[in-house]
């Protein structure tokens, strides 16, 4: 359960992915921790952001490349270990005390998989909101909607690129904010 109901921490990952079956000897790493908070009183969101991750059991492939525009040289120079980025989410954003939010289950999935692979604390605590599924019990419609169509039925403007952590994560954020 969160302990602190203050804000809601958002988050949306890139990982590295391939336009066919996934390589040998190779397996779906995080590239990009997006993430903002959501404040549940003002409804104001702050603090966002994108980490950028170094993939350690695989590469970028040119279809990574084209869908995240997240490229092997911006790796090389802004990049941070997944142990590095997992603290920044336990330190800065207090992740094991606070809600948090994804659009699906998948990165949840992925953080799990990762941190069980690689041997690294889980970062986040046990209260996760999954928005894609919430927006679609709360405008009662037949089927979940994607991110970019759950802003079109709001009549939001998708902000910034998509596949894109940092710019879906606020996405994401304006979407639950108006669940909220």
């Amino acid at each position: 359960m969160a302990k602190k109901l203050d804000q809601i921490v958002v988050v949306d990952i890139e990982a590295t992915c391939w336009d066919e079956k996934t390589p040998d000897g190779m397996e779906s790493d995080i590239i990009e921790i997006g993430i903002c908070l959501l404040n549940v009183q003002s409804r104001e969101i702050s603090d966002n952001r994108g980490i950028i991750v170094i993939p350690e059991r695989s590469t970028v492939s040119p279809f990574c490349t084209e869908l995240t525009t997240i490229t092997p040289e911006l790796i090389e120079q802004e990049g941070v270990t997944f142990k590095e980025a997992l603290k920044i989410l336990k330190d800065e954003y207090l992740t094991q005390s606070r809600a948090w939010a994804s659009f699906s289950a998948y990165d949840l999935k992925q953080f799990q998989r990762q941190c069980l692979a690689l041997g690294r604390g889980y970062p986040f605590g046990p209260s996760h909101i999954n928005v894609k599924t919430l927006f679609a019990l709360k405008n009662k419609l037949g089927h979940e909607q994607g991110m970019a169509g759950a802003l079109h039925i709001l009549g939001i403007e998708l902000e910034g690129t998509h596949h894109r952590g940092k710019d879906d994560a606020k996405n994401i954020a304006k979407i639950l904010r108006t669940i909220l």
